[in-house]
């Protein structure tokens, strides 16, 4: 089953959103930051360029919130039931140009498997990860794990800002 033009959306209904592209990657991050922030053991974030992800319901608000980096993320919850579907990170000066899905607000979040685990030094004990899992003690080298043409991307983006 494809992702294209999957959707998701907060547990009232108010917002909802859609997917028009695959995902850059699909992260499930064990930070103490995000266990905080969820109230669980990790949150598992598809990272998808922006203009990716169209707003087809409802408005989303914005609220400043700390990140692992320092650099903060800007969350955007559902103004009615504060669910929050994606957020911006201010990691490596893309600022608004990649979203992370909440992959728990998608419709069928079965298609959006971790493809790594990040921060696994801080994961719960009790967390097991598959044997098979990609896995790192903090974060990742993007040419490891991203595609070339997401790669490229990214650089176009980061060129822009740095200009």
């Amino acid at each position: 089953m494809s992702i294209l033009n999957s959707e998701g959306g907060c547990s009232c209904g108010y917002v909802r959103y859609r997917e028009i592209s695959e995902p850059c990657v699909v992260h499930c991050c064990h930070c103490s930051v995000c266990q905080r922030q969820t109230g669980s053991a990790f949150v598992i974030n598809a990272l998808f360029w922006a203009e990716h992800v169209e707003l087809i319901q409802g408005e989303v608000v914005e609220f400043l919130a700390p990140s692992p980096s320092g650099k903060g993320q800007k969350i955007a919850r559902c103004p009615k039931c504060s669910v929050a579907v994606w957020s911006n990170y201010y990691m490596g000066g893309i600022k608004d140009g990649i979203r992370f899905i909440r992959v728990g607000t998608m419709d069928n979040p079965n298609l959006l498997p971790p493809d790594v685990h990040i921060f696994t030094t801080t994961k719960q004990d009790w967390v097991v990860l598959p044997k098979a899992a990609t896995a790192v003690d903090v974060f990742y080298d993007y040419e490891d794990v991203w595609s070339k043409v997401n790669l490229q991307r990214r650089n176009e983006l980061l060129n822009q800002i740095l200009e």
